[in-house]
């Protein structure tokens, strides 16, 4: 079974994914995987279990795989796909919605929304002044949901310019987010660090 989880609530999404494939997944990072690739994630068994369970992510910015879905939705596994942003107008996006495969859930709108937008845009520039504009709100934020809005504002950026450094800047979000998971370090501190080298991430990845 394949459900697809998008919107900018990720911290909501991320409970929901975990409800569907428990804690114990498999993680692919859908702009790394190949066409042959595809077969073996959606078909293919594990030597441990013959049924997996499967996350990967931003499969829709690798729009040529994506297109490919249709013809995995009969997999045996259970597959969740992470989604930054989908385009409303594909047809596998039209697809997998008649389905009633497409889960999304949107933070609602806080004073601090649009601070947020403008510590990604100062960050491109002055990283070291867009980690003063964050103390002064970080106190009232979840550093997982800031996340999502920094993983938001990339977006929008993508989707005015699908450059080098607008899907450098995607990736480098997409790492971040699995350290957020996965160490036991300060959030916050792995933001800061995101936010200071933003200009390094757009020149040299």
């Amino acid at each position: 079974m394949i459900k697809v989880f998008t919107g900018d609530d990720r911290v909501k999404a991320k409970q929901e994914i975990e409800r569907f494939l428990g804690n114990n997944y498999e993680v692919f990072d859908g702009s790394d995987l190949k066409i042959d690739d595809l077969p073996n994630i959606f078909f293919g068994n594990s030597l441990l279990s013959a049924k997996r369970a499967i996350l990967i992510r931003d499969l829709s910015l690798n729009q040529p795989l994506f297109e490919k879905l249709e013809n995995y939705l009969d997999t045996p596994h259970q597959v969740a796909l992470f989604e930054l942003k989908i385009d409303k107008r594909s047809s596998t996006y039209k697809l997998l919605k008649s389905k009633n495969l497409i889960y999304e859930y949107s933070l609602s709108k806080n004073p601090d929304y649009r601070l947020v937008f403008d510590i990604f845009s100062v960050a491109k520039n002055n990283g070291k002044k867009a980690v003063e504009m964050l103390e002064k709100i970080k106190n009232q934020e979840d550093p997982i949901m800031f996340l999502g809005l920094l993983i938001s504002s990339a977006m929008k950026d993508f989707s005015r310019n699908q450059g080098i450094k607008e899907k450098n800047i995607l990736k480098s979000l997409s790492q971040l987010d699995l350290k957020l998971k996965s160490t036991s370090l300060d959030p916050w501190l792995l933001i800061e660090s995101f936010l200071i080298e933003l200009n390094n991430h757009q020149k040299n990845r």
